[in-house]
């Protein structure tokens, strides 16, 4: 009886082991194949992000001399996104590293933007138009040079402020 006891112990245990390695198997199967998945997923590009902020900051000018205050905290949030997106998706790249340059011209241009002073709020944009020719030059993008807007990059937006009435 003993002996039926010990056998039937053993091959128990044998079974469940060769489940476990089994179970091991189908759960590495699936790691693999959403690994796989997930490094064809759709990420977007560095120059996908900083286009996105060149549009935004080109907005965030005409918002400001329109004194559009909620149109220019909009798109100073909309930049401050786009390059929280750099630092989580291209952590690659090595311009990323620079990025943090940029953020005391963006706290200082949203503070202009809650004072709603326009004249401070000129010189704080052009601070931070500055602010990312350094950065272009220190990656070595020198090459692309950001200026002050000379017209809105979307002829369907309309930039002033229309009070509700």
């Amino acid at each position: 009886m003993k002996y039926l006891f010990f056998i039937t112990t053993i091959v128990l245990m044998l079974s469940a082991c060769n489940k476990s390695a089994n179970n091991e198997k189908v759960l590495q199967n699936q790691i693999d194949s959403l690994q796989s998945k997930l490094d064809k997923t759709y990420k977007p590009g560095f120059g996908e992000f900083m286009s996105s902020v060149q549009v935004h900051h080109n907005k965030l000018w005409f918002a400001g001399i329109n004194q559009n205050w909620k149109l220019a905290d909009f798109e100073v949030n909309e930049i401050q996104e786009n390059l929280n997106g750099i630092k989580q998706y291209c952590r690659d790249r090595s311009e990323t590293q620079y990025l943090p340059m940029i953020d005391p011209a963006l706290d200082n241009i949203r503070k202009t933007i809650q004072q709603q002073n326009s004249t401070a709020f000129k010189e704080g944009y052009i601070n931070l138009t500055n602010t990312c020719n350094t950065c272009h030059q220190t990656t070595k993008h020198e090459f692309n040079m950001i200026t002050v807007p000379s017209l809105p990059p979307y002829s369907n937006q309309d930039f002033k402020l229309h009070h509700e009435k």
